[in-house]
């Protein structure tokens, strides 16, 4: 069925926009995803998505997961709670000299923790360890209700929004 989607993008301009809150206690585990199979890719992609209608990458195959994942501008990071997949992020370095936060997200099991904003805080900080002239992310009115003021009470600010049809 179409539906109308609003798409929001917002940035940072200098790490003294992000505003951060005290990490869950006891924290999740974070750390930098490398050498991750296409399988895993996969799971993390479809589950994290699957209630927010991500589709654009569920036809790929492994080799373009694989040559995705290759890419020296980016970087994945995964957040587990007890050894389990809990969220991922993905960042993407741009020739313009901005990072984006290109996907972002936790497992439904783990909503309602705190762990969306302890989550964009570290891939907020990630992305400024990259030096960029911004980072910046995009939203859309099928992301989880929660996730707009997430980023606005972090500090992100909207720059643009457009309207899309999405069939849902």
């Amino acid at each position: 069925m179409p539906t109308l989607v609003t798409r929001t993008y917002l940035e940072l301009r200098s790490p003294e926009e992000l505003k951060p809150s005290p990490p869950p206690d006891p924290a999740p585990r974070l750390e930098s995803l490398r050498g991750c199979p296409p399988s895993f890719y996969r799971y993390l992609y479809r589950e994290v998505g699957r209630a927010f209608h991500w589709r654009d990458r569920l036809d790929w195959d492994d080799a373009a997961i694989r040559t995705h994942l290759a890419r020296p501008q980016l970087a994945l990071w995964l957040l587990t709670w007890e050894a389990a997949p809990a969220g991922y992020f993905e960042l993407l370095s741009h020739e313009d000299g901005s990072v984006e936060i290109a996907y972002f997200g936790l497992l439904p099991e783990y909503f309602g923790r705190g762990w969306g904003k302890y989550l964009l805080i570290e891939a907020a900080r990630e992305a400024w360890r990259h030096e960029p002239a911004r980072v910046w992310l995009h939203t859309c009115t099928l992301d989880h209700p929660a996730a707009l003021p997430n980023y606005l009470a972090r500090g992100f600010r909207p720059v643009r929004e457009e309207t899309y049809t999405a069939d849902v």
